[in-house]
């Protein structure tokens, strides 16, 4: 809850409206009087009545006061910014009933239609919710339809009714599923849209442009007109007259038409008269190539964060600074923005690097292959447009069927698992993410640190259904393979080799993997000439794939007699079209030599990829490919001005986009290279085929009562602290989301002891307070099934006498609760990732063996089940030696409660369930220790905001 008076800087946020161009949102101050007058001023008369119910030329200096002086709390106004000017105003005031406010817009005429009324509403709900308002209300004009629009549309149950001609609104703020989807869609389309100004321009100006050989802005404006973009260049340097060719412009102002994408590459001391340049000409985007923001401990940072701020308060995204460029090799655009020399081959793969010099490694390693690639994001230093981003993009484009990324952190997490679990559905995403790195501060990375448990993100990722690679050319391993080849329908695997012993490692391989071996045939004869072997490895090849259980093969030999590797993965490559199978192909000690024929290539020191028509392009050059052959689709390129591009789909419409394969046969130079790889897709290709179940909330959840219970803890809360529930708030505020909490009892006497186990009813359970042996059978700290007074009598002086060595602690009593398996849950808020979940078995299998499972709200229930089932301690839940199986539903019930509370309470820290006995009916919650703390700006809450 913001303290009454003081300004909450951090509701202010970067948004990006729905055409694709930048604003920012902040709270309203009393210096804003001027440009709230000057708003109220450049509006029509009929906007002015829509808002007021009346016309009025002027505001009164007492109705300024009243606008731009708030408290935040009970009154709170949000206005939206482009340069200096005000675009939208939106504001609450709290009615009489506390938990209700009164909602009103203004929108400037100009900016209509750009969703800022969307915007103002999805902020003021979340700064309402944190204020302890639930609902809304609002009066509006019946011939205002856009205001009444934008309230049916926010996706709340909205409920109207006429009065005295005034329509009356009222809606429930707390978010709903249908609410977050809205507005998870109108994320999605505007920053695909903000990316297909980038991808697509028609206009670009490279500000830096030399004459000097060798230099970067020599060397983008030459691949920009080399590569043969279909817009326009401009060269815009004030010391040439002529560059490449062109007249060059001393500045922007002197090009003669708006620009869409401007290409930086000056030194940081200009970087600012630049900027302010391109956001008086209109610029819609800017490509930061110049570096440096990293090499002086934290002042470049300070300028790359004024850098962003200053172009997006102006309605421009970002892409770097340090970035290596922007690629699309669509054929209305041809676009390279970039460094690299040429122009990659047109393909169906799209990267995302984050580092400079990890996106030379992505472009050569898919050179190297013969990858035709769809479009290349170089990030740099990922100021602005990040990952995110991209997906966004890429979800919608018709020209991109696989995503590759590489990361050195990500800024986002919870962000990216909703993107990147909606994208996968549809379109295979590889991330490539050391170890070294995980979630840490690379240089010129504004990055929170995490405390998420080890294993939390790997877990997001594979919960979201992301292949996660080590290195780049694991990341091309999969890429060749799910751009050329149809997902397999399952683990069966086909083994076909000429040699028995190499057959059974890779069969040992495939197992390993977590496939079957389907069928195997080992020993085929290739030795005998061509004319022989190859009908009979067509023969193998397509028995084997037209056995229903082969879902995918792998054909691997060694050097055989008069038998080249091209002819053999001509071969296989019709096969494996026929069946419509994947099939790939390790020629083990002789992938040594370019491999000449329709759509594959072999290379040494990598696996081979994919692109359609190759042709020799010179002798020890990489082949070239035919970027019309392949039979992609071949989209127009989006017009920003059109009502329809990537991002701006209908929401109802279907969000599939199926590409045809490029022609190619994926070929490694190692059987293990290619079951890695293989193993990969299978489990991707499970994944999107599984029933990911529903999100569903469980009954009995009372959320008001919640916010009551919290709301009251809060008070008692410090800015750095951590406060803990008492056992009395634990059980409030479990019973709000449908939770029981076994009662247990303190006591300073013996005689007091019996007092109160008498009334929770005997038997009952003995036990320290202490966190650290409360739960200690075989340290003391717990004695069981205590009957009556004299044997609990007894139990206290045994057990005070035990734990002497350790200290002084308090007891308490508590009911016995039925036998069963011990199981732990957590959950705690996590600066970078939000809220984290984590499941496992009580005792050493947790605290010894840290076999946790994690998973990140919001769960469905195909993730839920996934987390209880994950620890390998978890069979002991399913009959393990013969005991009874618990009820894993009851846990599963527990599972959603927990997530749903901690998605919707991000005041709370940490919460802890432990021990919770499972018998095989029902569960018993044994103990909870819950931490409350100031809430956090959780990095995707529900108001689409960019990222800091």
């Amino acid at each position: 809850m913001v303290t009454e008076g003081q300004y909450p800087e951090y509701w202010e946020a970067d948004v990006i409206l729905r055409d694709g161009g930048t604003a920012h949102l902040r709270p309203i101050s009393p210096s804003d009087a001027d440009a709230v007058q000057a708003f109220h001023v450049r509006q029509s008369q009929a906007s002015i009545y829509l808002r007021f119910f009346t016309y009025k030329a002027k505001l009164s200096s007492r109705e300024l006061t009243r606008f731009t002086q708030v408290d935040h709390r009970d009154r709170v106004a949000f206005v939206i910014t482009r340069g200096q000017d005000i675009i939208g105003i939106g504001r609450y005031d709290r009615l009489d009933d506390p938990l209700e406010a009164e909602v009103a817009f203004n929108v400037s005429d100009h900016h209509q239609g750009r969703g800022v009324g969307s915007i103002l509403l999805e902020h003021l709900a979340v700064a309402a919710r944190e204020n302890g308002i639930r609902r809304f209300s609002a009066e509006v004009l019946p011939e205002n339809r856009k205001m009444i629009t934008v309230f049916a549309e926010a996706g709340y149950e909205v409920k109207r009714h006429f009065d005295d001609g005034v329509v009356m609104l009222s809606f429930d703020i707390d978010p709903t599923r249908k609410s977050q989807a809205v507005m998870e869609a109108r994320e999605h389309r505007a920053e695909a849209r903000s990316m297909a100004e980038l991808l697509t321009p028609h206009s670009v100006a490279v500000i830096g442009a030399s004459r000097e050989w060798g230099s970067v802005g020599n060397a983008l404006l030459e691949h920009l007109t080399d590569g043969g973009f279909t817009g326009r260049v401009y060269a815009v340097n004030p010391e040439a007259f002529e560059l490449g060719g062109m007249i060059s412009h001393a500045s922007l102002d002197e090009v003669p038409e708006p620009v869409d994408l401007a290409v930086i590459a000056v030194p940081q001391d200009q970087m600012d008269a630049v900027v302010d340049e391109c956001a008086r000409a209109g610029v819609k985007g800017l490509l930061v190539v110049t570096a440096g923001y990293t090499d002086d401990d934290g002042e470049g940072l300070t300028r790359q964060r004024a850098l962003v701020h200053r172009a997006r308060a102006h309605g421009m995204r970002v892409v770097g600074p340090a970035s290596l460029g922007l690629v699309n090799t669509h054929p209305d655009v041809r676009l390279n923005a970039s460094m690299a020399p040429v122009l990659p081959e047109r393909g169906v793969l799209s990267l995302f690097s984050q580092s400079a010099g990890l996106g030379v490694l992505l472009y050569a390693s898919a050179h190297r292959r013969g990858l035709g690639v769809s479009s290349v994001i170089s990030a740099g230093n990922r100021a602005d447009v990040s990952g995110n981003d991209a997906m966004q993009f890429w979800e919608d484009d018709p020209t991109t069927r696989a995503v590759g990324l590489y990361f050195e952190s990500i800024g986002n997490p919870r962000k990216f698992s909703r993107i990147a679990r909606r994208l996968a559905r549809t379109k295979p995403v590889i991330v490539a993410k050391s170890d070294v790195t995980g979630l840490q501060l690379p240089p010129g990375h504004a990055v929170r640190t995490t405390q998420a448990p080890a294993g939390a993100l790997d877990a997001m990722l594979r919960q979201a259904g992301v292949m996660r690679v080590e290195t780049t050319e694991q990341l091309m391993d999969i890429a060749q393979i799910v751009t050329s080849q149809p997902l397999p329908g399952g683990s069966g695997v086909a083994v076909i080799s000429n040699s028995s012993a190499l057959g059974k490692v890779v069969a040992d391989g495939v197992v390993a993997q977590g496939m079957t071996v389907a069928h195997r045939l080992v020993d085929l004869a290739l030795d005998t000439g061509l004319s022989v072997a190859l009908p009979a490895l067509t023969t193998a090849v397509t028995d084997a794939l037209a056995d229903p259980a082969v879902h995918a093969a792998i054909v691997t030999t060694l050097p055989a007699r008069g038998l080249t590797a091209d002819a053999v993965a001509a071969c296989l490559q019709r096969c494996a079209e026929v069946a419509g199978k994947p099939l790939v192909a390790s020629f083990t000690g002789i992938l040594d030599q370019r491999l000449q024929l329709d759509g594959l290539v072999g290379t040494p020191g990598g696996g081979a990829g994919t692109s359609p028509g190759r042709e020799p392009d010179g002798p020890g050059s990489p082949l070239r490919a035919d970027p019309d052959a392949g039979g992609t689709h071949a989209a127009a390129r989006p017009d920003p001005g059109a009502p329809a591009t990537p991002g701006d789909a209908p929401e109802d419409a279907d969000p599939a986009v199926v590409l045809p394969l490029q022609r190619g046969l994926p070929c490694f130079p190692s059987p293990g290279a290619a079951l890695t790889a293989l193993g990969a897709v299978v489990r991707y290709a499970r994944w999107r085929a599984r029933d990911h179940g529903d999100f569903t909330e469980p009954a009995g959840v009372d959320t008001d009562r919640a916010v009551t219970v919290l709301a009251g803890v809060r008070e008692r809360v410090t800015d750095v602290e951590l406060t803990r529930l008492t056992p009395g708030e634990c059980a409030a505020l479990m019973a709000a989301y449908g939770m029981r909490l076994l009662p247990s009892v303190g006591f300073t006497s013996v005689e007091e002891a019996v007092q109160r186990a008498e009334e929770l009813g005997w038997p009952v359970a003995l036990k320290t307070v202490d966190e650290h042996l409360r739960h200690r059978l075989d340290l003391g700290g717990v004695r069981l099934s205590i009957e009556g007074p004299d044997s609990l009598r007894r139990n206290i002086a045994q057990m005070e006498r035990v734990l002497a060595p350790f200290g002084r602690f308090g007891m308490e009593v508590q009911p016995m609760a039925p036998s069963g398996q011990a199981c732990t849950l957590r959950a705690i808020e996590d600066p970078l990732m939000g809220p984290v979940v984590s499941f496992g078995l009580a005792g050493d299998a947790v605290n010894l063996l840290e076999d946790w499972a994690h998973a990140v709200p919001p769960l469905s229930s195909g993730d839920i089940a996934d987390l209880v089932r994950a620890p390998g301690a978890a069979r002991k839940l399913f009959g393990y030696q013969g005991l009874p199986p618990a009820d894993v539903a009851a846990i599963e019930d527990l599972v959603s409660r927990v997530a749903l509370l901690k998605d919707n309470h991000p005041e709370i820290a940490r919460l802890e369930f432990n021990p919770i006995l499972v018998a095989t009916s029902g569960l018993t919650i044994l103990g909870a220790v819950i931490d409350v703390g100031n809430p956090q700006r959780r990095t995707d809450s529900a108001r689409r905001a960019m990222r800091d």
